[in-house]
């Protein structure tokens, strides 16, 4: 019998408690502004019901970075990739209270979304902000920026893409 290897996964799911707030907006909001995982690719014209801009952020924790993003720029359309629940439920419920509609938000592993939905050559630009460093040298395989996720973001972009990222550690920085 053959073994499959487990993927090692860039992040550790510490999922805290949802408030009332985050839980009523996953589950009244989500319709609105949720992407289910689903094993076949997005149409961003037909998600956003319009072309624009597309850009992806991976990891938006609370949301308020990209939720100011989506108002700053109506012309653009963003799509953020979060698995904190609780994160993931703010952001629904400031996106709702703000309404707006260049946003939706999808809560699955950002590496199944990118291999399984994102079309190639289909996004303006895509965002990482302040990954985790995974600073123990044992742990620097868990770290989400390698050489094939690099490759997998390249062919998301389209030609003249941007691939915005950040982070505070040095010897991260010097990796990326």
């Amino acid at each position: 019998m053959e073994h499959k290897r487990r993927a090692i996964k860039s992040y550790t799911l510490r999922q805290g408690r949802l408030t009332a707030a985050q839980k009523q907006a996953l589950e009244q909001l989500w319709p609105i502004y949720g992407v289910d995982f689903q094993a076949n690719r997005l149409d961003p014209g037909i998600l956003f019901e319009r072309i624009a801009p597309l850009t992806l952020e991976i990891g938006f924790g609370n949301g308020d970075s990209l939720l100011q993003q989506a108002l700053s720029n109506p012309q653009h359309d963003y799509l953020g990739i979060e698995v904190h629940r609780p994160g993931v439920g703010r952001l629904l419920r400031l996106a709702a209270e703000a309404d707006i509609s260049n946003l939706r938000v999808i809560n699955h592993d950002a590496v199944d979304v990118l291999q399984q939905q994102i079309p190639d050559n289909s996004l303006d630009c895509v965002q990482l902000f302040f990954p985790d460093p995974w600073h123990k040298k044992r742990h620097h395989k868990r770290r989400i920026i390698n050489p094939e996720f690099i490759h997998l973001v390249r062919q998301k972009l389209k030609t003249g893409g941007r691939f915005h990222l950040a982070t505070d550690w040095q010897d991260y920085a010097e990796q990326m």
